[in-house]
């Protein structure tokens, strides 16, 4: 069933497992569900070799995934201890490991600490409490070169025409075409000649003729909105990731400061020494 790992016939398998049921009258971690020569391999095996399987294997009912695990534990034991010599590169692959693995362990020590609600509202307090809601406008606009076509446009407008249709007739601006519109945007997106004459509009009112250093415009407000501010649980997930990314580095902070490392000055190596896997004894 788990193709990943060598079948071996059951007879190969016979000799290394006591038909004797083991005791069970308290299962842990640590209880022995089967050995090889000495070496015994317990729960805790099992229980780390499921966490390992590939997502495939979740269709497989607990008690047929138990049998496999066992097996290959077993297998792969009986092809360990046939290795004479462990190369190095095995036994560098394991320090790496556990030096990962007990680093990832203290990691979520600290994040687990670092982060209650009153350091979040905190947080969220000291980023947003004096921000003020966002205005957001939805604007159109036409561009002419000199003020006496811009004059005209507006002329045009006031007697009826629709902003849009004579934005498309006269505007040499990019939004022409679109009858001028620029959609929504907000506070220190424009120049601020433009800025100061939609923010002095309200909803539907048409701007007088107007110079920016692009030409003379002719401008509308078509709608504006407030942007509100996040909420806290808007934010709640990336202000728990910057508090326990905080608390990591600071205790990082902390343990360098009381320990001696010692790291290698520039020069000391050949950075291209990463790449020479033949330094390790790898088979």
């Amino acid at each position: 069933m788990l193709k990943h790992v060598a079948v071996l016939g059951s007879a190969a398998l016979a000799f290394c497992v006591s038909t004797a049921a083991f005791a069970q009258e308290e299962v842990t971690a640590d209880t022995v569900v089967a050995k090889v020569g000495d070496t015994e391999i317990t729960v805790g095996h099992i229980i780390i070799a499921r966490g390992q399987l590939p997502q495939q294997y979740a269709q497989f009912p607990n008690e047929v995934l138990f049998d496999g695990l066992v097996d290959q534990l077993i297998q792969q034991q009986l092809l360990a201890d046939d290795l004479e010599t462990v190369p190095q590169g095995i036994d560098v692959t394991l320090q790496n490991e556990r030096r990962s693995m007990m680093a990832n362990e203290v990691i979520k020590a600290i994040s687990s600490a670092a982060v209650t609600e009153e350091d979040v509202q905190a947080a969220y307090d000291a980023r947003f409490a004096d921000i003020e809601d966002v205005i957001e406008f939805n604007a159109s606009h036409l561009l002419v070169e000199t003020e006496e076509e811009a004059q005209a446009a507006k002329q045009r407008i006031d007697d009826g025409a629709a902003f849009a249709d004579v934005a498309r007739d006269v505007s040499t601006g990019p939004t022409g075409p679109n009858g001028g519109n620029l959609g929504w945007f907000g506070p220190g997106a424009m120049v601020p000649a433009f800025e100061t004459a939609i923010t002095a509009l309200e909803p539907g009112q048409v701007s007088d003729p107007f110079e920016t250093q692009f030409g003379w415009h002719v401008a509308t407000l078509n709608e504006q909105r407030v942007q509100e501010k996040p909420t806290l649980e808007d934010m709640r997930r990336q202000l728990v990731s910057e508090l326990q990314e905080a608390a990591v580095t600071s205790r990082l902070e902390e343990l360098a400061a009381d320990a001696t490392v010692v790291k290698p000055a520039a020069g000391d190596f050949d950075p291209n020494i990463i790449d020479q896997v033949e330094l390790l004894e790898l088979e």
